[in-house]
């Protein structure tokens, strides 16, 4: 049997989608797909151990899997400053070389290579959907979740339809959104607080879309509880929690009165959270920085409106397409029609990028 039967077999077994796993490979310093951190430079003992692993991966062991969750962390993080395009390709490979380790796991090792599989699944779920690839998002989405309820992890089996719900966010379903947040609070015993929290939040995002003000708050009040009880331990938390705290919270606070039309409130939220978001959360500066222009506009602050989107332009054109780009050429519209004059300023800085 040749190599690429075996690795058919291994992808076969553990469920891996072959149209998910398309990419060309190209060289890389380890033998594992990453970007050119020299934070992820493992020393020559590890690097060693990663070779003849991924050479043959009936000698997986703790260690290979502990710098393979690390791998994974740091790219999560790289992806807040860099946008998804660029690792893409990447994290499908590191999906295919986890795949790969199926064969040779067993016991706790195989929980551990399936939970491994699932967070690449819901880190490629979130980069679709963060590209405008709703149908690749529910797939991944999809997978993340039965690998999650295989592996035993029911704080990813939750997370993963808590992103559902920001799927339906994001096509203006507020009924799926709010249906899909219950859901993850209510779908496995012993999910973490914060896991919690973001379940409770995108419920009450769901119901501020549909225009529900004493639902949405009332949820919101209870997402800051748990948020405030999880921070107590935040060694309770899975890793891909990490952005998630009382800032990111008070972000999602001002996307909840936007969409109740409190333009005020929304305004005062989302410069409190935008003026202390680190700068390498590039994408969402941009995806903020443009909610915050468009609020601006919509409550009559029509210069301050542009300078925001224009400052703000040229990472949402970069790492903030489709999702904040849109978001700007929404403010420019509501500009527009209003008859403000400060809207071609805007246009015209649009038009060059």
């Amino acid at each position: 049997m040749t190599s690429s039967e075996v690795r058919q077999r291994i992808i076969d077994g553990l469920g891996v989608p072959t149209e998910l796993l398309t990419g060309a490979p190209r060289p890389i310093p380890t033998p594992v797909s990453s970007l050119g951190l020299t934070s992820l430079a493992p020393d020559a003992d590890l690097l060693d151990r990663l070779t003849k692993v991924v050479a043959s991966p009936a000698r997986v062991d703790h260690a290979t899997l502990d710098w393979l969750d690390r791998l994974l962390a740091e790219h999560r993080r790289a992806e807040d400053d860099l946008g998804s395009r660029p690792l893409v390709g990447i994290m499908r490979r590191q999906l295919s070389t986890v795949a790969d380790l199926y064969a040779g796991a067993s016991g706790v090792l195989t929980n551990r290579v399936v939970r491994l599989a699932s967070e690449h699944a819901q880190f490629l779920a979130w980069m679709a959907q963060d590209q405008g690839d709703s149908a690749a998002a529910l797939a991944w989405y999809d997978r993340s979740h039965e690998w999650a309820l295989e592996a035993d992890e029911p704080d990813m089996a939750a997370t993963t339809l808590s992103m559902k719900a920001h799927l339906a966010w994001s096509a203006g379903n507020g009924q799926r959104c709010a249906r899909l947040g219950q859901a993850a609070r209510r779908a496995s015993p012993g999910v973490s607080l914060g896991v919690q929290g973001m379940a409770a939040q995108m419920e009450a995002r769901g119901h501020a879309l549909a225009g529900q003000a004493d639902a949405a708050h009332r949820l919101l009040d209870e997402a800051e509880r748990l948020i405030y009880r999880a921070a107590e331990r935040p060694e309770d938390e899975p890793p891909w929690m990490y952005f998630y705290g009382e800032n990111w919270f008070t972000l999602q606070r001002g996307m909840a009165e936007m969409h109740l039309r409190h333009w005020d409130g929304a305004v005062d939220l989302l410069r409190t959270g935008i003026s202390v978001l680190p700068v390498q959360y590039r994408r969402d500066r941009a995806w903020y920085g443009a909610c915050l222009s468009h609020a601006l506009a919509a409550s009559g602050h029509v210069d301050i409106a542009v300078q925001t989107a224009v400052d703000c332009a040229a990472d949402a054109a970069d790492v903030g397409r489709p999702h904040a780009w849109n978001e700007l050429h929404t403010t420019a519209a509501l500009l527009l029609r209003r008859g403000a004059p400060q809207a071609r300023t805007l246009v015209d800085a649009l038009r060059g990028y």
